[in-house]
């Protein structure tokens, strides 16, 4: 891929960044299609429109980056207490029993976004679904996004 200059200054393709729906979030969260759930400084947190379970977020940087690292140290700083709020937010909205927590860095580690980095946080119940959603091709998420999008959003 051929690098990109400009304000985003990710060192990505250009049309990675124009066809990105975090850019694209990021750009408009307030849309009434959007899953934004909160807009920080530096970043967003919007549910995943295909999610394992119900609650399912994302934590993704403003700015188009495909590494963490790539980001600014404010950013980085910014990150892990956000993903922390998340999972506290989550857990007095939904009670789970645990969370799956983690990013899938780079296509062949499975990042459907490759090129601009997310953390997912899953709430996760003792007798869900587990991984029926990647291994039976199955998604029982017994709420609607945009409700739990309205709910999440006065938690922040």
């Amino acid at each position: 891929m051929e690098g990109q200059a400009g304000p985003r200054g990710s060192g990505q393709a250009e049309q990675s960044a124009k066809s990105c729906f975090f850019c694209d979030a990021s750009a408009n969260p307030d849309d009434d299609d959007s899953l934004v759930v909160f807009e920080g400084a530096d970043h967003l947190v919007l549910l995943n429109r295909f999610p394992y379970a119900s609650g399912h977020l994302m934590v993704a940087p403003k700015n188009h980056r495909a590494r963490p690292e790539d980001d600014s140290p404010a950013t980085q700083a910014a990150f892990w207490p956000l993903v922390l709020r998340c999972r506290d937010i989550l857990n007095r909205a939904y009670q789970p029993d645990g969370f799956n927590l983690g990013m899938n860095l780079g296509s062949a580690a499975g990042a459907g976004v490759p090129d601009h980095y997310h953390f997912h946080i899953v709430p996760r119940w003792r007798g869900d679904t587990n991984f029926m959603s990647s291994v039976g091709e199955v998604r029982v998420i017994p709420e609607d996004s945009f409700a739990a999008r309205d709910r999440l959003r006065q938690l922040f």
